[in-house]
Formats: structure tokens, C-alpha cells, sequence
């Protein structure tokens, strides 16, 4: 389970970042008070534009950045005071992750393993699992170098999951896939919490929320402005599909903040 409450996360703008966005402002507050729940066996979903949030949040949780104020709880154990073993429970899934040109998916797999303590025997039934789902066996002994891009991507996934976390976070799963790819890793979420994992993902794709997501939050401009199932949200905004919905909130974000 993770547990998100109030958090906020604010960045230092250099005078570059500062002409960029059109602002005198020093300070960007890229998250504030944001709260929800991932309970295990459900897929969470937090969907948003680009610039929203999203990101800064999953870092947070997977404790690669600090929240300013608030706090994170994975499984019961809180993201700042206790982040080693937080780092055990979960992984981060995400396209920024490139595996080294240089070795094989052989020992890339050894290696993350050795580094979560694995025991060789424990790394290979479990090389030999996740290889075996994302295609990857037969390129298991070739340098990353000469490997296709969408197999690469595979590969970086397998090595996420070395460790069977028991809470997976993936930031914007189909972004840069190929469909192929894509669609196996969207299948491999959804076996993930029909076996009792905790899923988080972020994506901007509306399609990809309303097929994979349980449960949806809407963050825009740093915070959630509505949250629930596909059908609650679509009660809630009268609309007829997740698209409208989306907008519908987005029209009303908007218009408070120009008010303000």
C-alpha cells in the first residue's frame, strides 16, 4: 500500500528556467498537497498533462527526491526516515533507465540482482521468468549495444523488476514503446496487481488510463482535482467518456486559477 499525504515539492528556477516559463518567480512549486491511496491489487492512475506533476510525485515516493512538507508511506514504512527499506519494496519503472551498451542481458541481470542481495539461485529462477515473459531469452547473451531499441526497453523493464518489488511504479508505461512492447508491458501491470501488487502509473494518454487504471486521480498544476473510478468520474463531470471528463475538470482548473 502506499499512502500519499500532503505533499508539496518546490524547485529552484535558474534565471534560464525563469525566462523560459515567463516568470519573476525563483521558485516553481511542481507539486502541492497531494494526497491519495494505492491499495494492493488495484492499478492507480495519475493522469495529466505534461508539466502536472506527475513525475515529481513518483519521485518522490520511490524516494529519489524529498517532499518539502507532508509525507509518504510505502507498505507502512515512511519514504524519508526509512528509504533503504522502502528502495526494497518497489521499483520504478521508467524510459530513462538505459541499460549499459557495453554487457550482455546476462549479466545486467546479475548484476541488479547481486545488488538487491540476491542469491545466484534466486537470480536465475527469476531471469528466467522475466526473459522468458518480455521476450527476452534468445538475446539474453548479446551486448545491449547491439540490441533493438524496443528490446532495450525490455530489458531495462526486466531489470526494474529483478527483485519481485511488491510495489510498482511506472512513469508513463507506453511512452517512447513501440505497440508491441507497449502491450506487453500494459499486460504485464495488470498481471502484476491480479497478484496482490500495488501499481502507480502516470500517463497523459486517456486511452491507457480508461484500459488499465482502476482507479484515476486528476492532477493538474501540481494538484489532484478529482479522483475515482472511470464510471465515479464520469458521473461526477456528466460526460460520456474520460476524454470529455478530462477537459470538463481541466475548463474548471482553469478558470479558478484565473480568478485568483
Amino acid at each position: 500500500m502506499v499512502i500519499v499525504k500532503d505533499i508539496t515539492k518546490t524547485f529552484a528556477l535558474s534565471k534560464k528556467q525563469m525566462k523560459m516559463n515567463g516568470t519573476r518567480n525563483k521558485k516553481k512549486v511542481a507539486v502541492k498537497n497531494v494526497s491519495f491511496t494505492a491499495v494492493p491489487g488495484e492499478i492507480y492512475g495519475l493522469l495529466g498533462p505534461n508539466g502536472a506533476g506527475k513525475t515529481t510525485t513518483l519521485r518522490c515516493i520511490s524516494t529519489l527526491i524529498k517532499p518539502d512538507s507532508g509525507s509518504i508511506k510505502v507498505d507502512g514504512f515512511d519514504t524519508v526516515n526509512e528509504s533503504s527499506t522502502v528502495r526494497k519494496r518497489l521499483c520504478l519503472l521508467t524510459n530513462e533507465l538505459k541499460a549499459d551498451p557495453n554487457f550482455s542481458a546476462d549479466y545486467l541481470f546479475a548484476f541488479f540482482g547481486r545488488l538487491h542481495g540476491m542469491t545466484d539461485e534466486e537470480i536465475e529462477k527469476r531471469k528466467k521468468f522475466l526473459f522468458e515473459v518480455f521476450g527476452i531469452s534468445e538475446f539474453a547473451g548479446i551486448k545491449t549495444v547491439d540490441m533493438s531499441s524496443g528490446m532495450k526497453q525490455k530489458l531495462s523493464i526486466a531489470l526494474s523488476l529483478v527483485h519481485d518489488p511488491q510495489v510498482v511504479i511506472f512513469d508513463e508505461p507506453t511512452n517512447g514503446l513501440d505497440i508491441i512492447t507497449a502491450r506487453v508491458v500494459l499486460d504485464y501491470l495488470k498481471r502484476l496487481r491480479d497478484e496482490g501488487k500495488t501499481v502507480i502509473i502516470s500517463t497523459h494518454i486517456m486511452t491507457v488510463a480508461e484500459k488499465l487504471c482502476d482507479r484515476i486521480g486528476m492532477i493538474m498544476d501540481g494538484g489532484i482535482e478529482a479522483e475515482g473510478t472511470l464510471s465515479e468520474i464520469l458521473e461526477m463531470t456528466k460526460e460520456e467518456d474520460l476524454d470529455d471528463a478530462f477537459f470538463n475538470i481541466y475548463k474548471k482548473s482553469r478558470e479558478r486559477l484565473d480568478e485568483k
